[in-house]
């Protein structure tokens, strides 16, 4: 079996869970959604690190516009790179004027009118909000992904929007049997 990156010619849909291993104290315990990945780099979005002090109500009054009714998702930080700028992830039965299709159910924007559909009730069905993104440059994931750190695995919907963030990390990667605290653990231990 060759090397993963032989077999996926993109990553675009997928998990990068950090492993214990993970150097990057950054990233540590941290699952990354990857929205785009092509030669051009690659751009994701951290799924469970809340924003204790920015809640959505707080994106709303900065953009000026009247609050939805209810309760209102958390926002997460979703990397280091334009912080201050807002990411929709959401399913794709809503239609945003301007989107990324990241897999046939979850689409990516970063337009306001979401916000403006959202207060007039008609939002998508699912939404995580992100401020700020991941971004590796041409090449540079796929340097990152060779030193020991990330597990690579499909992405799962319903870790992204109805699993609570404390138990996001070690979800995504139960899914596929594998169980995230000791992994690791067992390489290169004869």
């Amino acid at each position: 079996m060759g090397h993963p990156s032989q077999m996926i010619e993109t990553l675009q849909g997928y998990f990068l869970i950090a492993t214990p291993q993970m150097p990057d104290p950054r990233f540590a315990g941290k699952v990354v959604y990857l929205c785009a990945h092509n030669d051009e780099g690659a751009m994701g979005l951290v799924v469970n690190e809340p924003i204790v002090d920015i809640t959505l109500a707080d994106v709303f009054k900065s953009a000026e516009i009247p609050l939805p009714p209810g309760l209102l998702p958390t926002v997460y930080q979703g990397g280091p790179v334009e912080v201050a700028n807002a990411f929709f992830l959401y399913s794709s039965e809503y239609r945003a004027p301007n989107f990324l299709e990241v897999s046939k159910t979850v689409h990516l924007t970063s337009d306001p009118q979401l916000l403006y559909d959202l207060a007039a009730g008609q939002g998508p069905q699912n939404l995580l909000v992100a401020l700020g993104y991941s971004g590796w440059g041409p090449g540079q994931l796929e340097i990152e992904l060779t030193v020991d750190g990330w597990l690579i695995l499909p992405a799962d919907d319903d870790i992204i929007f109805h699993t609570p963030d404390r138990l996001r990390w070690q979800k995504a990667a139960q899914r596929h049997g594998i169980d995230i605290a000791l992994f690791g653990d067992v390489v290169g231990t004869a």
